[in-house]
């Protein structure tokens, strides 16, 4: 049997060899040990359920996460447990460092899979979703994954969600004050209010406003609240859908259904009310800088000038229109309006019959202006936001009847609403200069606006935009043709004209400069079933009321169908009925919520939280996931996440997952851990002190004439072409996954080559950030590898150690300690395909002696054994040591063997090279000189000239110039 084919029988030949059948012997072994131990068990400081050791909790600590996975019902596939991987070396180089290391694993446990399933089958999603996370279990622990499994957590068990809905009503009970800079609670607003330190909205007092009008107000405030708002409505699925759920041509990603823009009442976190915050600390983190970018450019953060439009109408209440712009400096070019179709105020504004200088191209042929604003407004509501943006070749759009009033020219202004405006920007609404933007430009051409140069062009295309072919804008220029009565911008350039504006604007009580954000507030609302509920219910007047921190957790109840109703997938004009909507028995109740007015009749929010909610704190939750009594005990969560030196956030050590969640989940977790942090619950203000993205492990896809993928296990390779059942097929590169039918999953790895080879073959492929291909038949190089290593210390056929006591020759001692001093540093940086290549050097060099002496021995098991734990605890074990080496002490190189014993230096003479010289690495320039200046071949070369300059570059150069 060949070294590098597993034994396909239990029975083995050689009895002792490391193949298969012994790997997993081993491993399997060494998995219970650990598990029966408790090896991997981190205690908390104090004597609560986790406390231990204060020896232990005296150590400096280290806590590593993986991104929360979702536990699907395909399994993993070997890609999956890359990052796992990699967290859980670091973790085990950590352990034997002398840190105390918190690693664990929980599952993000909601989500729309298991619901979907459910509505397929009639299996309640709990049943597939533990089904899943026993699976998934199971096929971690065969990894030798060392996690902490008591902190362990699943976002679907009630224990775990109770303190999910306790997070929300402490987002629902805060508002953000400004002049603190911080959340405070609500309860302050409301004595504010009462007292009258804090004016009412409208000015009267507190106690003669309604328990609505008090609501409402409060709700302005809150940073959870209810609010009727654009979403993406979904009649064919019956649900409200995220952007991120609809495709680029505005239907379900799921079903293909048409997707509209509707308004409905949803819940909304206040996250813009942290939006300099969520930017300014990013620079407290030790994050990738892409990742970074991506948040700031989400967020958004721009300056300009809010600036308001008047808008008179004859017969109706005045209007106002108010927009944000970063150009104030253009305000006299602006020669139209546009609203988003969405803005409230275009019911406001539409006047009953179309004004006698209307356009007929302004009116989109429609007889009145309500009749166009309603028919454009369908158009664009089956239209995504991504298709909104685009940069359509044909701008459409219809005039609302209703002008505004230029406030620096007093000009008329034709207002339009048109698609290319959108709600979740600014205010909805823009000032348009046609001549120095070029959407503004386009639409000016197709409906015959006029257009006002304002920005000087240095191109020579003067300042008429009639003749133009597009629009010109720079910062960089001179503004002309804008003064008026009262203000003038005339040969000022753009910083100087935008202050001037925005002085002026704020003079005369129409606008200032402010700071915008492209940031939205979350939507916080599912109409779906398997979510966490609301801790929320209504009474008769409707208003919003918490649950009172005694009766959570509000469980989710049963309900006999999980499916939202549907409707025509051409209706827009329908509403959402949920699933939780149809339990009668749960969703009408009645509660004394301690308030002073004892039972009384409520009817609970029947929505549910989105799939982020539990992944906003979970990090939380493994510091302290037996706590009945509060979210985490300040203690340990001061000691695991508490600022220190070098990270002034505080924060989790390390967390790694993928970066397709640079901005959602880390924003929104950043979001719900700053509102924590400002109630005083914790002590750090952000979650994750460093961020660190791996790549992804991609595989060869195969699709054949019809483009479909064909099961890669059956492709062959002939003479560079690729067959599937004798039909040509094309190979190109890919994801890895089961629709693509190119799955390799770890258990086939582990039965073939066990757990180790596994671990140490993706931890081997490439650098952890950088996306690598798989190749099942390079495995067998890590497998080799470990044969090696074993075979170096245990008689294969005896079983016996074969190591001495000798103590190692200076060229062996060498070796081991430069492969310490590399793998070492390599592995505190997560470089471990560059450790595991100088463990490789190291096991080739020592697989060349005749006898392998002990320490040398010892020293090698320590250096693989966070990459190869298994296999390593089995040697350590043969070697005479009777305890676990998780926390033995990871092998410190003598610098004295870190260098080279020489190195070769290079003389030159008028740059030929005349001798080289075998010198001590930490010679000195002086006497680097002398000796070379002493060489025979130097002194020849040199002869009778005069030496002119030495230029020494120890302990590698000489060059003497002569002359």
């Amino acid at each position: 049997m060949s070294e590098t084919t597993p034994s396909a029988t239990p029975e083995r030949a050689v009895p002792f060899k490391y193949e298969a059948a012994l790997a997993a012997e081993i491993e399997g072994r060494w998995q219970d040990l650990w598990e029966r131990e408790g090896t991997f068990e981190a205690p908390n400081p104090g004597g609560g359920t986790l406390g231990g050791s204060a020896e232990v909790t005296a150590r400096p600590k280290k806590f590593i996460m993986d991104m929360f996975p979702y536990p699907s019902g395909a399994g993993l596939h070997v890609g999956h447990p890359l990052g796992y991987i990699a967290t859980d070396v670091y973790a085990r180089f950590q352990r034997m460092t002398g840190h105390n290391v918190l690693h664990t694993l929980g599952f993000d446990a909601f989500g729309l899979p298991a619901e979907q399933y459910a509505v397929q089958t009639g299996t309640h999603p709990r049943l597939t979703t533990e089904a899943n996370m026993l699976t998934m279990r199971a096929q971690l622990r065969s990894l030798g994954l060392g996690h902490d499994k008591r902190r362990s957590v699943a976002t679907i068990d009630p224990e775990f969600y109770r303190w999910t809905q306790w997070i929300f009503l402490q987002v629902f009970n805060s508002w953000y004050d400004e002049s603190a800079g911080r959340a405070r609670p609500i309860a302050e607003l409301v004595a504010a209010f009462a007292s009258g330190a804090r004016p009412t909205p409208d000015g009267r007092p507190w106690d003669e406003l309604t328990a609505v009008e008090r609501a409402d107000v409060l709700s302005g405030h809150r940073l959870a609240y209810a609010s009727e708002s654009p979403v993406n409505w979904c009649p064919g699925l019956g649900t409200v859908l995220a952007n991120e759920e609809v495709t680029s041509d505005g239907r379900s990603e799921r079903g293909n259904f048409p997707v509209f823009k509707a308004k409905l009442r949803q819940w909304m976190m206040r996250i813009t009310a942290y939006a300099d915050r969520l930017i300014d600390d990013l620079d407290t983190l030790d994050w990738p800088e892409a990742i970074k970018l991506q948040q700031r450019n989400w967020i958004g953060r721009s300056e300009g000038a809010r600036i308001d439009f008047a808008v008179p109408a004859d017969g109706r209440q005045d209007a106002r229109i108010t927009v944000f712009s970063t150009r104030q400096d253009t305000l006299f070019g602006a020669t139209y309006m546009v609203l988003a179709p969405e803005h409230d105020l275009v019911d406001a504004i539409v006047p009953d019959a179309w004004p006698d200088d209307t356009r007929p191209v302004w009116t989109g042929g429609h007889a009145t202006p309500a009749e166009a604003v309603a028919g454009y407004r369908k158009q664009a509501a089956a239209k995504s936001d991504v298709e909104r943006q685009a940069d359509a070749k044909d701008k459409t759009g219809v005039f609302t009847g209703a002008y505004a009033i230029n406030p620096v020219s007093g000009e008329r202004v034709p207002v339009f609403i048109a698609d290319y405006v959108l709600m979740g920007y600014g205010t909805g609404a823009i000032m348009a200069v046609p001549a120095h933007d070029s959407r503004d430009f386009a639409f000016a051409r197709a409906f015959e606006l006029p257009m006002r140069c304002v920005v000087e062009p240095s191109d020579g295309r003067g300042t008429d935009p009639d003749t133009w072919d597009a629009s010109f804008d720079a910062y960089d220029a001179r503004i002309i043709n804008s003064a008026g009565a009262s203000v003038s911008l005339d040969g000022l350039d753009v910083t100087e004209a935008k202050a001037t504006m925005a002085a002026w604007l704020s003079d005369n009580g129409i606008g200032e400069g402010t700071v915008n954000f492209r940031l939205r507030d979350w939507l916080f609302s599912r109409q779906r079933y398997w979510g966490e509920p609301f801790p929320i219910v209504y009474d008769t007047d409707g208003v919003a009321h918490a649950v009172p921190e005694s009766m959570l957790p509000v469980e989710l109840p049963e309900v006999e169908d999980y499916s939202p109703r549907t409707f025509d997938p051409q209706d827009a004009h329908t509403s959402p009925e949920t699933p939780l909507s149809r339990n009668e028995d749960w969703v009408n109740v009645e509660l004394d919520l301690g308030d002073g007015r004892g039972v009384q009749p409520y009817r609970r929010e029947t929505n549910t939280m989105p799939n982020w909610a539990g992944s906003c704190w979970y990090e939380l939750r493994y510091l302290d996931p037996a706590n009945s009594d509060r979210l985490v005990d300040p203690d340990v969560e001061s000691y695991w996440m508490g600022p220190r030196e070098g990270q002034p956030a505080g924060g989790v050590d390390l967390y790694v997952g993928g970066a397709e969640h640079a901005v959602l989940h880390l924003l929104y977790s950043r979001f719900w851990h700053k509102v924590l942090f400002d109630l005083g619950h914790v002590s750090s203000f952000e979650p994750f002190h460093k961020l660190f993205n791996q790549g992804m492990i991609t595989a060869y896809v195969y699709r054949d004439e019809r483009g479909f993928p064909v099961p890669a296990t059956e492709v062959e390779e002939r003479d560079g072409a690729f067959f599937h059942q004798g039909q040509p097929v094309r190979r190109e590169h890919g994801k890895m996954g089961k629709s693509l039918k190119n799955a390799v999953t770890p258990d086939e790895i582990c039965a073939e080559y066990g757990a180790d080879t596994l671990r140490l073959y993706e931890m081997a492929m490439g650098p952890l950030d950088v996306s690598r291909p798989w190749d099942t038949r390079a495995v067998v190089g890590s497998y080799r590898f470990l044969q090696r290593l074993w075979r170096n210390m245990v008689d294969e056929t005896t079983g016996e150690v074969t190591v001495v006591d000798d103590e190692p020759d200076e060229a062996t001692l060498r070796a081991l300690h430069k492969a310490i001093d590399g793998v070492r540093h390599d592995m505190d940086n997560l470089r471990f395909n560059t450790a595991i290549a100088k463990a490789t050097e190291l096991n080739n060099h020592v697989t060349k002696l005749d006898r392998v002496p002990r320490t040398v021995a010892e020293s090698m098991v320590l250096l693989v054994a966070p990459l190869a734990p298994h296999i390593a605890e089995e040697l350590w074990r043969k070697l005479g040591h009777p305890h676990s080496l998780t926390h033995q002490d990871f092998p410190v190189a003598d610098p004295a063997y870190v260098q080279d014993e020489t190195v070769t230096c290079v003389v030159q003479v008028k740059g030929k090279v005349k001798a080289r010289l075998e010198v001590a690495p930490d010679i000195t320039d002086a006497d680097l000189e002398a000796l070379a200046l002493a060489d025979a071949g130097v002194v020849a070369a040199i002869g009778a000239a005069a030496v002119r300059k030495v230029v020494v570059r120890a302990p590698k150069l000489v060059n003497i110039v002569t002359g």
